[in-house]
Parts: C-alpha cells; sequence; structure tokens
C-alpha cells in the first residue's frame, strides 16, 4: 500500500483513517501520519456529508456491497477533488465487518478535460445555430425579394405569349419558351428553399403517422400532374411511424417525386413503397426502375444543390433530397441510397415506429 500511486485508506467502523498511504497524503495535502485517527467524513463535500454516512452504514449493514462512484472530497486547502471511489468491506472469519478499505483516482484533470470540451462544443453548436438561423434568414430574405419580380416575368411572358403568339416566329417563340421555362424552374427553385427553411426550423408535432396514405396521396399527386404518363405505383399497406404529419409528406413527395422524375422515358414509371418493423422503428423503402445513378457519387446525393443529372435527365434544383435527409435527421433517423446506372434505385428511410418513453409520458 505504501508505494502504490492510488489514494488508499483504512477506515474503521466509527468512519476514522486508521492507516494512509503517501499517495492518499499528497491528494490531499496532508503529511505522514497527519490524518490517522481523523473522521473521514471530514473530507466529503458538505453536500454530500449525509449520503457518504448513509452509504457507510450500508457497507457495514451488508445492504450495499461494494462503493465504486465518482465522489468529491475537500482539499486541505479547501478546493474540491474529485475522485474515483472504490469502498469494500473486510470482514473477519465469521463474516464479521472488521475494516473498510478505500481506493481513490485523481480524476480532476479528466473532468476538467471533459468540462472544456463540454464548452468547445457548447459553443461551436451555438455558433452553427447562429449561423443556420442567419443563413435562413437570408434565405427567406432573397426568396421574398425574388418573388415579385419572378411573378412579373411570370405574367408578362404569359400576357406576350397570349397576345402576340400568331405574330411571333419560330426563333422568337422559342426565347419566349425559354423565359418561361426559366421563370418555372426559378419558381421551384424558391419554393424549395422555402421548403428547406421550414423543415429546418419547423416545429415538431410528433404523433402516429399512416406513411402508406401518404404514399398514396403522394402518388395519385404525381399521377394528376402529369395525366399522360402511365404508372404503375405499388404501396405496401401498414407502414405506421412516429412523427410529424407535414413534414413526413413532404418526405415522400420528395423520394417518390425523385423517382418519378428519374424515370422519363420509362413506360409504365414503376414506384414501390414497401417496409418492415423491426425493434420499434420502420425500414422503409422507395424503390423505382429509373436511371439510377454511380455509387461513386453517392456521397454528394443530400447535399444542397447537388444534382448528379442534368435537366435531359430530369435533374432539377438540387434541393429535394436535401430536404428529404433533413427531415429525416429531425426524426432521430437515418436515410440512405443504393443505385446502379441505368437500374434503378432504391432510398432507404428509418423512422420511429413507435412514438418514444419520454414522449409517451
Amino acid at each position: 500500500m505504501a508505494v502504490s500511486g492510488i489514494g488508499m485508506a483504512i477506515l474503521d467502523l466509527q468512519g476514522r483513517w486508521v492507516e494512509v498511504n503517501p499517495a492518499f497524503e499528497r491528494m490531499f495535502g496532508y503529511g505522514a501520519g497527519e490524518l490517522v485517527g481523523q473522521s473521514a467524513l471530514s473530507f466529503v463535500h458538505p453536500e454530500d456529508v449525509a449520503l457518504s454516512r448513509r452509504y457507510l452504514q450500508d457497507l457495514i449493514d451488508g445492504t450495499l456491497p461494494m462503493l465504486d462512484e465518482q465522489r468529491r472530497y475537500l482539499h486541505r486547502n479547501g478546493e474540491v477533488v474529485w475522485t474515483h471511489t472504490n469502498v469494500a468491506v473486510m470482514r473477519d472469519g465469521d463474516g464479521k465487518p472488521v475494516y473498510l478499505l478505500l481506493q481513490l483516482r485523481d480524476i480532476g484533470a479528466q473532468r476538467r478535460a471533459e468540462a472544456q470540451l463540454k464548452s468547445q462544443a457548447e459553443a461551436e453548436h451555438a455558433a452553427y445555430d447562429l449561423a443556420m438561423r442567419q443563413l435562413q434568414l437570408f434565405a427567406d430574405a432573397v426568396a421574398h425579394d425574388l418573388r415579385a419580380p419572378l411573378r412579373s416575368i411570370e405574367s408578362f411572358s404569359a400576357l406576350l405569349a397570349e397576345r402576340a403568339g400568331e405574330r411571333l416566329d419560330a426563333s422568337e417563340r422559342d426565347y419566349l419558351d425559354r423565359i418561361r421555362a426559366a421563370a418555372a424552374r426559378m419558381g421551384g427553385l424558391l419554393s424549395a428553399l422555402g421548403d428547406l427553411s421550414h423543415v429546418t426550423r419547423a416545429e415538431l408535432h410528433p404523433r402516429p403517422v399512416d406513411l402508406s396514405l401518404l404514399a398514396e396521396w403522394v402518388g395519385a399527386e404525381l399521377q394528376d400532374a402529369e395525366p399522360q404518363r402511365r404508372a404503375e405505383i405499388r404501396v405496401q399497406p401498414g407502414l405506421d411511424a412516429h412523427g410529424d404529419e407535414r413534414l413526413l409528406k413532404l418526405l415522400l413527395s420528395q423520394l417518390m417525386g425523385n423517382a418519378w422524375k428519374f424515370s422519363r422515358g420509362r413506360d409504365p414509371i414503376r414506384i414501390e413503397v414497401t417496409g418492415e418493423h423491426v425493434d420499434g422503428r420502420l425500414r422503409l423503402e422507395v424503390r423505382d426502375q429509373g436511371v439510377g445513378f454511380d455509387m461513386r457519387y453517392a456521397h454528394k446525393l443530400f447535399e444542397p444543390f447537388q444534382r448528379l443529372h442534368g435537366p435531359d435527365q430530369g435533374g432539377g434544383h438540387g434541393l429535394g433530397l436535401a430536404i428529404a435527409k433533413r427531415i429525416v435527421e429531425r426524426h432521430r433517423g437515418r436515410l440512405h441510397a443504393h443505385s446502379q446506372p441505368d437500374a434503378g434505385s432504391v432510398f432507404t428511410v428509418e423512422l420511429p415506429a413507435v412514438a418514444p418513453t419520454e414522449e409517451r409520458s
């Protein structure tokens, strides 16, 4: 015990020091032999004295086999000393308690490092939140300021097409069509920016959600928007999750809309929405037979404004999958994809299938 680098001590059943090693004495700022005979409770932090007294009695009575936890004590100079404390009872041949053996390891440096890391993480998180709020406010302001002139472009180009369409030659009509198409793309981008801002800031209202019903709804919307396209959309019944219904519908709109866009040229379009429940979670799959993508670029898939395909293959503004991922993250879920070029894609979502315990109480 004398040569141990860990603070070690022996207590009698009245809680007085019988023997302590040099490491223990150094830990609390005492010289050789100064601690013997003193009460151990006088070293305990004042807020922990009552609990320590109860632990001591429970150890002696045998209702507490051993103590193993982080405890705080007082140094001779009054400073707090944090230790990892182990206490066990030494018994005689008849099983009667004789002494208590303590082992203390100073964890002050460890706790200071943990506190510093926690403070640094909190500061970084606060800075990130502030940057995100500022970015969202900027995006909202830009979207708002652009909508008014965009509406003017759309309105006047439509009016021009109506009033002068017959007098325009082929090149002029092509120019006008390009203006209207560009305005429509800009409108879609502004709407997507609004969706991204909304899913990042919106307060969640979690409840049981029938994703099968929502998927049927989204499929009908896609078909109604382009009735000339033949489609086979199969939705497995009983896909129940727990989350915000509005955001989960937007999630399905993004994933199924993505499948629809990148199935151009397929006749019919085939989209499957299936899933299974495992350990309180729903594993949902949205599968298509579209153009697919190269998995070498999968790491870019969910980043804002990243496009793996051009407009001729259905590529859009590059925000849809970023919106989907943010919705999944806010539901403490996971989203990933698997694909092969010209062989379709599978997007897999993992979501809570039942309410978390804390939300039920």
